[in-house]
């Protein structure tokens, strides 16, 4: 009997994660709830979520050369699609080394996935080990990354550049994108 329930518990626990991962299809068909004194925490939890799931639909594969190290992230030339074959696709940091090329007919979807095309800038370097790994100039990078607006940087002299920020960090990009949305004038209650 013991056995039993905990069987039960599992498959109970299992329907109610399985449920609880929602698809953005279920969350775009749902009614949403207007902001009212007893329901605002729900709709800026709705509106939260509804965030988060744009930035995971709006998510893409950086997969190129470094082509400027800078303090606070990388600025990538990405679109070098056969950085995605084993055995470099087992990690997110190839060295320069490796013989890359993009294609010259390479189009960027508007998909999940989708392989991100030209100038980017990328911040929040994952860490192995606690530690983050040291990518240098020309080195090439193989990973996924969440929109987060724009970034601005320097490339020679005092010739700036205006690139599409990405972030490894689905959090990050969640965060920032919900505060860009969010009235600018609203005052807290």
């Amino acid at each position: 009997m013991k056995s039993v329930c905990i069987i039960g518990a599992s498959l109970v626990f299992a329907v109610l994660s399985v449920s609880a991962q929602t698809n953005s299809f279920e969350l775009d068909s749902q009614p949403r709830p207007t902001p009212t004194s007893t329901n605002e925490g729900l709709s800026a939890a709705l509106r939260f979520q509804k965030v988060r799931m744009d930035c995971i639909r709006t998510r893409r594969i950086i997969c190129g050369k470094v082509m400027k190290v800078l303090p606070d992230g990388l600025v990538i030339d990405s679109g070098y699609t056969n950085l995605m074959r084993a055995p470099l696709n087992k990690t997110w940091l190839i060295p320069g080394t490796v013989v890359a090329t993009r294609p010259a007919d390479l189009v960027e979807a508007n998909q999940p996935d989708a392989v991100c095309v030209g100038l980017v800038f990328l911040a929040d370097l994952p860490r192995s080990h606690g530690k983050p790994k040291k990518p240098k100039l020309y080195d090439y990078v193989n990973l996924e990354a969440f929109p987060m607006g724009t970034q601005t940087y320097t490339s020679v002299g005092t010739v700036q550049h205006t690139v599409r920020r990405f972030t490894t960090k689905l959090s990050n990009a969640t965060l920032w994108n919900f505060r860009q949305t969010e009235p600018q004038n609203a005052s807290p209650k």
